[in-house]
């Protein structure tokens, strides 16, 4: 396997028009174009005949996680407008307790306009419901390159999930420069999202609709999920020359025990949909190998894969299937029914694919860690690929459209 890091991120630039990105959805998600690559050759069609480009039988992963509106605005008695943007629990730390919490929580956040709020308590009134609740922020301090943000309000019958309901923004992404509108709150969730974390879409799944998954279902393909709760590093640009100078984002995933049973009942061999699912399974198998070499004593640290530990293995001596048998195997022993973990995995051109075959994804930002993504799946034909979108008047990013990539060499394992 080569080894990524000395990779320049200005060869995997392109150049996008302001034009071409779709600053809102199609009004039906499954009328947007789909791009098929298919061992090199390329051809489109709509993304609701996507079945029709399918195998007959298969396994397809979903990512479940579901958009919070994450954007707090306050004000303050001088004017001044902040902006708490959340990014992930902290006390409570697991996100189901967190949006169940009453009378205060605290989040590691990014301030807008930290400058203007020096000390202090941010308030402000709001109607969660029927009920008038008065909320209140404190900067608690710096944690990593986060702020730790304590937020209280004054009803106990009222949880943080009805907060955020009543006073909470959609953070659609930077590059639609617009505000977010009350159309956001149903367009930039996926019709399977269930798991509230997210701060960004798994846009890949956003052309999916009720009609496509049950087309999907009568051709005898199984679907499954998981969860990773998308972060704000997604956005993060790669500033650095090298990309051995960029740090990746921590995500949490969730896999039940269940999921990683139907992998291992397909030969370990998936259909991703969208880059999250592709990060979370190509994680599965490193946690499988932490977990094989000391099956005995498993700690918090084999459940986290590290940005560049794929390419610092010695070979792939481990098989996908047995990387996933050992999860298994350590999910009995502990008495558990969900693998909770987290990852900073790059997958980056020299990365060697695991349980990832097919891939459907969006189309990404230049000089993206999304792009080295594709590009180590489908090599230098992302160039190809890229180039026949914008002749074919394809629209990209988040609300754009879509492709389904099949690279030979992953078919035929």
């Amino acid at each position: 396997m080569n080894d990524p890091r000395d990779i320049r991120i200005s060869e995997y630039n392109y150049t996008l028009p302001d034009e071409r990105i779709a600053k809102y959805p199609m009004a039906q998600r499954d009328a947007s174009k789909l791009l098929i690559y298919d061992k090199g050759e390329i051809t489109h069609t709509v993304f609701s005949d996507i079945t029709t480009h399918l195998p007959e039988k298969g396994l397809m992963v979903f990512n479940n996680t579901r958009v919070i509106q994450a954007r707090l605005h306050f004000r303050k008695d001088t004017g001044a407008l902040i902006e708490v943007f959340l990014l992930e629990p902290e006390t409570p730390a697991d996100y189901e307790q967190m949006f169940q919490t009453r009378r205060s929580c605290q989040w590691l956040c990014l301030i807008g306009n930290m400058k203007k709020w020096k000390t202090g308590r941010l308030k402000r009134e709001i109607m969660a419901g029927d009920r008038k609740v008065c909320l209140e922020a404190e900067h608690k301090g710096t944690k990593g390159t986060s702020q730790c943000v304590e937020m209280t309000w004054d009803d106990d019958t009222v949880s943080f999930a009805e907060i955020l309901d009543a006073c909470g923004e959609l953070p659609i992404p930077p590059y639609l420069n617009r505000e977010s509108e009350e159309s956001d709150k149903t367009t930039y969730q996926t019709v399977y999202s269930k798991i509230k974390g997210s701060v960004a879409a798994p846009t890949a799944g956003l052309h999916f609709t009720d009609a496509v998954l049950e087309d999907i279902d009568r051709h005898g393909i199984e679907r499954e999920e998981l969860t990773l709760h998308v972060g704000a590093g997604t956005f993060r640009p790669v500033k650095a020359e090298k990309i051995s100078g960029h740090d990746m984002h921590t995500e949490y995933v969730a896999v039940r025990r269940h999921t990683i049973e139907r992998l291992i009942a397909y030969g370990g061999k998936a259909i991703a949909v969208g880059t999250t699912s592709v990060r979370t399974l190509e994680s599965l198998y490193y946690i499988g190998r932490h977990i094989l070499s000391h099956p005995d004593n498993v700690t918090d640290n084999d459940m986290h894969v590290r940005q560049w530990e794929p390419y610092e293995e010695n070979g792939d001596d481990i098989t996908p299937t047995e990387a996933l048998e050992a999860i298994v195997r350590y999910l009995d022993r502990s008495g558990m029914d969900i693998l909770h973990a987290s990852t900073k995995i790059i997958i980056a051109p020299g990365y060697n694919y695991h349980i990832v075959n097919r891939l459907i994804t969006n189309f990404h930002q230049p000089q993206s860690t999304l792009l080295l993504l594709v590009s180590a799946f489908v090599g230098e034909d992302w160039r190809k690929i890229y180039r026949y979108a914008m002749d074919n008047a394809f629209r990209f990013l988040s609300y754009g459209d879509s492709s389904m990539l099949i690279p030979g060499n992953r078919e035929q394992e």
